[in-house]
């Protein structure tokens, strides 16, 4: 699901007794007296010092009826980010606009209440203390700007060259002490699991000093964290070596060897039309198809006892020739140029998903729908609402949550599936199925699961069950559901999570799922030898089991509407 939300812009009189910035001003002309004028004067020196005073004074708020006293700026609204203090009496705002690359920036002036655009492909901002100056990652380029302009135009570019001298053995301990420290500040049950967090500390503090490598540090903060016994106990990234690395090409494809040359098994094709998943020997033109020979890459001639992938080296996102032969031969072979892609894992993965719904399409007579939730974040969703009301002609429907990535803690999905019919409707479309009342598969359903689904993916199935959705079919899930909120950063931009957030069960008045998972209802195992022929036995299990439960419940059927009687 993607959306392109809109907030509004706000300002808070944090003193009760204040007015509104907002409030009408009288279009008079100020008129002073000569003498006034004189006397402002004096006491100009007198005002500076009660600035002065002011600045040191400590900010107070009054709470009491606070709400009351927030007020929306006279902007309209947008989807804005963040806010940043500006010089006295301004503030920049920003903005991000759809297929834009960086933000735009916009500057408020509270007392003229004008808003302008500043900058925009704006990355990153830091306003200087005295909000005089601004430095500004702008279209890749850092600049300082002078934040008094009505723009960002005039800014000076910086030569960014910085070097550093940087102890690392200073740097690794100082990232020991504060990651031990997230854990005990952070973690959800101040028990520790029953760990006595000094101890561990004693234990793994001596390690520190003999540390010689990032990884190192990695290994041992791993170490730390698992001493825990829980899910979500994860660390990342950090200040490596950089590497050269090189990728290899990629052609979307199941190869062979057949009669000593590489023969073309299958070539993946999905949805031309959307990126990431275009085969490259699937574009238009292409003499190429699956039972023939790739025979040579780039003028060098392959056989079977050749590393395939050795020729395809560094060939990624590049014109790569391939000699192709409806034959297992060099000769006769006719060239075809292809881009070869670093990663085919999407191209493979909605081939699978695809083959899985025309599996079930065909074992149950068309009756049956299939929907795989890949994870409970954004793109589980997308792909849920996309198969899920596609397919609102189905009497049933098989979901599969397996090898389900986590995200959210989901129950948008399973309110879904727990409606029932409420009203039936014409079709607009002419002898078209009549439309029901609320849209979506309303027949039986089951789920798959298995031990690759873990965290939103231990949550779904949980409440697919407590919501009595259908059956769960597969194997007992990861078992992952403490969950981590934040990524506590370190100083050389790695991070690591301490769990914060266990789910509670309260119709069984108990913690749920961390450490066990979510066994299934009926135990499927995908063994090796049924894989290696194609089949896939949790699948047909899920299938077999909804066919079984349609011959029971029959659907209910909205009749067409009665003809009109004909005039003469």
């Amino acid at each position: 699901m993607t959306a392109n939300p809109a907030y509004a812009a706000y300002v808070i009189n944090l003193d009760a007794n204040d007015d509104s910035p907002f409030k009408p001003k009288s279009d008079e002309e100020d008129i002073k007296k000569e003498a006034e004028e004189k006397s402002d004067d004096k006491k100009e020196d007198k005002d500076s010092k009660d600035k002065k005073d002011d600045e040191n004074k400590p900010m107070l708020i009054d709470f009491e009826n606070i709400g009351r006293r927030t007020l929306a700026l006279p902007i309209p609204s947008r989807n804005y980010g963040y806010i940043v203090a500006g010089p006295k009496g301004s503030m920049f705002i920003s903005e991000y606009v759809p297929n834009d690359r960086g933000a735009l920036l916009h500057k408020f002036d509270l007392e003229k209440q004008e808003n302008k655009e500043f900058a925009s492909g704006v990355r990153s901002v830091s306003v200087t203390t005295n909000g005089e100056h601004m430095l500004a990652q702008i279209n890749g380029d850092w600049q300082v700007i002078s934040t008094k302009g009505g723009d960002a135009k005039g800014g000076k570019r910086l030569k960014i060259n910085l070097q550093m001298n940087l102890d690392r053995s200073a740097e690794w301990e100082q990232m020991f002490e504060e990651a031990w420290r997230y854990e005990r500040d952070y973690f959800y049950d101040p028990n520790m699991h029953g760990r006595d967090w000094n101890v561990v500390y004693k234990r793994y503090a001596p390690l520190v000093p003999f540390i010689k490598h990032r990884a190192d540090l990695y290994y041992i903060l791993d170490q730390v964290n698992g001493e825990l016994s829980v899910g979500h106990s994860f660390v990342r990234g950090g200040d490596y070596p950089e590497i050269e690395r090189s990728t290899t090409g990629l052609l979307g494809a199941d190869m062979s060897t057949d009669k000593n040359h590489w023969k073309i098994d299958r070539i993946f094709t999905t949805e031309s039309w959307n990126p990431g998943l275009t085969g490259p020997l699937d574009a238009p033109g292409l003499n190429i198809e699956e039972g023939q020979y790739i025979v040579g890459i780039n003028g060098n001639e392959i056989k079977a006892d050749d590393n395939f992938y050795k020729y395809l080296d560094g060939t990624s996102g590049k014109q790569t020739i391939l000699h192709i032969n409806d034959k297992p031969e060099f000769k006769g072979n006719w060239t075809e140029i292809v881009e070869p892609i670093s990663n085919e894992n999407s191209l493979r993965q909605r081939t699978w998903v695809e083959d899985n719904r025309r599996l079930v399409d065909k074992l149950s007579n068309g009756r049956l729908g299939y929907i795989w939730v890949p994870n409970t974040g954004g793109p589980g969703f997308v792909s849920f609402n996309r198969y899920y009301f596609a397919q609102q002609d189905k009497e049933g429907a098989v979901i599969d949550e397996r090898f389900n990535g986590g995200g959210l803690l989901d129950d948008y999905m399973v309110d879904l599936m727990t409606r029932s019919l409420r009203a039936g409707l014409t079709n607009e479309v002419p002898n078209g199925k009549p439309l029901t009342l609320p849209a979506g598969i309303l027949g039986p359903k089951v789920l798959l699961i298995n031990e690759l689904a873990g965290s939103g993916g231990d949550f779904f199935p949980w409440v697919f069950r407590q919501q009595n959705v259908g059956k769960l079919i597969g194997m007992t899930t990861w078992g992952g559901l403490v969950k981590s909120s934040t990524h506590y950063a370190l100083i050389d931009g790695g991070s690591l999570t301490s769990p914060d957030n266990a789910v509670f069960d309260p119709i069984n008045n108990k913690w749920i799922a961390e450490n066990e998972g979510v066994a299934p209802d009926i135990e499927v195992r995908q063994d090796a030898k049924s894989l290696y022929k194609g089949n896939d036995p949790q699948l047909e299990r899920g299938v077999a089991e909804l066919m079984k439960q349609l011959s029971i419940k029959k659907e209910v059927k909205i009749p067409p509407f009665p003809q009109p009687a004909k005039g003469n």
